[in-house]
């Protein structure tokens, strides 16, 4: 994370070069092992004691770690990977592993061109509360978070730890020219929140300013447009609401994919700077046509079932079954056998 924060132009050159076509254990690889080895063995211990009929994992690091057990002997337990972007780097590829769930056509073809068969390879969509399958009675959210409803609302969400340039971005907004309505989830950071709740907005606009919060699925159902970092789970919730997206910040590697995806699909738009941010939503808005057309697309792309297919692939893995649970049954399903889910990076892996 530091290196992100502090040179992200340098993590974006590492990240693709990284991501090339596999010729045998590079300088990199073997360095990346070396370090997960030196505090893994919790995570091994766990493994190796426990009795798992599948494991599952939302981040790159712990597959390697499991397959590198299997490869010895020490598990022999399964395991599901969830690519939490929109497309798939090569170190999410680590053999043996028997399902990949992914978020799009493109991670898959990516995972292909990785080695992977495609019969591993299925496309469910990246895992969001299963709030983002159920209505939202939008007047009571109005009602509760003070938004009139006369005006478009603008959604900027900076994340769990409210990161970015958060006052740049909501500095950019207040600038905007045509009347608006402005929630702006802070997540965790509270010097931002308390920063931007002394600055005092023009009177056309109206602004509520949040901390963190569990109720974005309640925000995006009545938000015309979400300002965000292309990160890839709060890019499913917004597909999941068929909401459209103003992306600002992308982070070299994985965020830059996810942004040149949804640019691509057709649901959202990209500002490369706070200032170009202002224009950017004021013609989105000043469209209706347009507004509406970028909701049909992004909420296409949408999966908001996704954690109930995965689930039911995780099933079926673990039983050894190529279809247990009826699409109408998957919510109701009962899970007994024992599964160790996202184990990333317990300090772990013996030489």
């Amino acid at each position: 994370m530091k290196l992100i924060e502090k040179v992200p132009s340098l993590f974006g050159i590492l990240f693709d070069l990284t991501d090339k076509p596999s010729k045998g254990e590079g300088v990199g690889d073997g360095l990346r092992r070396a370090v997960q080895r030196w505090g893994a063995n919790q995570l091994a211990d766990l493994v190796e004691t426990g009795s798992w009929d599948a494991i599952v994992h939302t981040h790159f690091l712990a597959p390697e770690l499991i397959a590198a057990l299997r490869r010895r002997g020490r598990t022999a337990a399964p395991q599901l990977t969830v690519v939490t972007d929109y497309d798939a780097h090569r170190i999410w590829v680590h053999d043996p592993t028997e399902r990949y769930c992914v978020a799009s056509p493109l991670a898959g073809a990516s995972l292909r061109a990785h080695g992977v068969s495609a019969s591993a390879i299925v496309l469910t969509g990246i895992p969001v509360m299963p709030a983002y399958s159920t209505p939202v009675d939008e007047d009571a959210v109005r009602r509760a978070f003070g938004l009139s409803g006369g005006y478009p609302v603008v959604l900027h969400a900076s994340g769990g730890h409210g990161v970015g340039p958060v006052e740049e971005t909501f500095r950019a907004l207040l600038a905007a020219t045509i009347p608006m309505e402005f929630v702006i989830v802070c997540g965790r950071n509270e010097a931002a929140r308390s920063r931007l709740s002394t600055i005092r907005p023009p009177s056309r606009h109206r602004v509520r300013v949040l901390g963190f919060t569990d109720r974005m699925r309640d925000l995006m159902a009545v938000a015309d447009l979400l300002v965000t970092k292309p990160g890839g789970l709060t890019v499913s919730e917004a597909l999941a609401c068929g909401l459209p997206m103003a992306l600002i910040s992308p982070i070299p590697g994985q965020e830059v994919r996810n942004a040149d995806y949804l640019l691509e699909n057709g649901a959202a738009v990209k500002a490369n700077s706070p200032v170009a941010l202002t224009g950017k939503i004021e013609e989105l808005l000043s469209s209706e046509i347009r507004l509406k057309e970028m909701r049909r697309k992004a909420k296409a792309l949408g999966h908001p079932r996704a954690a109930f297919a995965i689930a039911r692939r995780t099933l079926e893995l673990a039983r050894g079954r190529s279809s247990i649970v009826a699409q109408d049954e998957e919510a109701r399903a009962v899970v007994t056998a024992p599964f160790l889910l996202n184990p990333w990076v317990v300090p772990g892996l013996r030489a």
